[in-house]
């Protein structure tokens, strides 16, 4: 089994693992100018989607900012593993952060 499916087979981490974390939310309820880290994908989504979501750069323990939303606010652009990228709200509600301070 690659690390990949390693890595994707957990889809969590311990929100101890990052510091200056407080508590989880949806990556959607966050707001312009919040960061956050990734520590779970749902287990909803299918696992194309959540293959998909890993491969650019939403792995649980990667650092997420909220950069911009566009004006009905969807989709909304993220800074991710060094790269912006637009994802919709609906796509966004699968991944759940620990909001740092």
């Amino acid at each position: 089994m690659s690390a990949v499916s390693v890595t994707l087979s957990s889809r969590t981490i311990d929100s101890h693992d990052a510091p200056g974390c407080t508590g989880w939310t949806s990556l959607a309820d966050l707001g312009p100018g919040n960061s956050g880290v990734i520590v779970d994908l749902c287990d909803s989504a299918d696992p194309a989607t959540a293959r998909r979501l890993f491969d650019l750069g939403f792995a649980p323990g990667t650092s997420i900012e909220v950069l911009r939303r566009a004006p009905m606010a969807d989709p909304v652009v993220y800074r991710v593993a060094g790269y912006e990228i637009a994802l919709r709200r609906a796509q966004a509600r699968c991944i759940q952060v620990s909001i740092t301070v």
